[in-house]
């Protein structure tokens, strides 16, 4: 079975590196399947799950948003942040959304309104996920 490299970088460091036969990616346009041989690609990601698949097995991460790079064989992702499932927690995402609901009533100029909704944006895809691992999960 054909398969293609992937690294998931963010400012903390590796996220991930390993072997996939498929990846699925929330690029800023909509999601993005991946397979070996693809043709080259390079697109902004919004927040959301990324996907990887090597045969039966997936993996799924958090992304804050970043960049994803295509290759035939390779796929890049430089996330602005990026949380591996086993660390998901629920409750840091609750309050995390919170905190951006928060700052967005508050905001008083355009530039923190357009930072609010960014944090509110990311905060709540991230509780998504976390909510969606917690359903998988059972």
């Amino acid at each position: 079975m054909a398969a293609l490299h992937i690294d998931i970088v963010s400012a903390e460091g590796s996220i991930f590196s390993g072997e996939a036969t498929m990846v699925f990616a929330p690029a800023a346009m909509g999601e993005v399947g991946i397979a070996p041989r693809h043709a080259p690609l390079l697109t902004t990601l919004k927040p959301g799950t990324l996907r990887v698949q090597n045969g039966s097995d997936e993996k799924a991460f958090f992304v804050g948003g970043g960049i994803l790079e295509v290759q035939p064989h390779l796929v890049s992702v430089l996330a602005d942040t990026a949380l591996r499932s086993e660390h998901a927690d629920e409750e840091s995402a609750a309050k995390a959304k919170a905190d951006a609901e928060a700052k967005l009533a508050g905001a008083t100029t355009e530039m923190d309104l357009k930072k609010a909704q960014a944090d509110l944006i990311e905060a709540a895809a991230r509780l998504e996920f976390v909510q969606h691992l917690k359903k998988t999960s059972r």
